[in-house]
């Protein structure tokens, strides 16, 4: 069976060069960069921006008005909700060229970012783990943690259903999805 092609909205900007999996979709005013990377039945929300070096998985769905700079590695089935922001310079400064600091970040398969959430560059998301509305993500984030707050910190334990265990010790391996989560 043949995938659908990518679909963008005629205000969207795509540069040629960008990889574009089949079935996504690129809404108003975004902006995907050449060089950068989306996997099949992506999502792009409007205002999204996508730097020449950055990667999404498959099904990733970023909602409206989310940067995703050079260094962010996105895996499958990723969630970013609106305003989430991503940064990939510790010290910058307008006078001083950064380029060659960039950080890597990356978010495992599965995971989900709140809106108007913070990920300081440098970091490690596990898979399946849910970072709350507004947190600031300083320090890499277990897989199946929930964190919120300034900084984040872990708040509880989520399968990936969305199962949520609200001790932050306790954590789940094996919800009423049935499914073995990997911690």
């Amino acid at each position: 069976m043949k995938r659908p092609a990518a679909w963008r909205h005629p205000t969207a900007v795509v540069d040629r060069g960008a990889r574009i999996g089949a079935g996504s979709k690129i809404w108003h005013f975004s902006h995907v960069m050449a060089g950068a990377r989306l996997g099949v039945r992506c999502t792009l929300g409007q205002n999204v921006f996508v730097a020449g070096q950055a990667q999404l998985g498959a099904r990733c769905r970023i909602q409206n008005n989310v940067s995703i700079y050079d260094g962010v590695v996105l895996g499958d089935d990723v969630f970013v909700g609106p305003s989430a922001v991503f940064t990939n310079v510790r010290n910058p400064r307008a006078a001083v060229d950064r380029r060659g600091d960039f950080e890597r970040t990356t978010v495992g398969d599965g995971a989900t970012i709140g809106a108007n959430a913070t990920i300081v560059c440098g970091v490690a998301i596990g898979a399946c783990a849910f970072v709350g509305a507004g947190a600031v993500v300083t320090r890499d984030v277990a897989p199946h943690a929930v964190v919120s707050g300034v900084p984040a910190r872990r708040t509880g334990w989520i399968c990936r259903c969305g199962e949520t265990r609200s001790s932050a010790k306790k954590a789940i391996t094996q919800c009423g999805c049935q499914r073995r989560a990997k911690v």
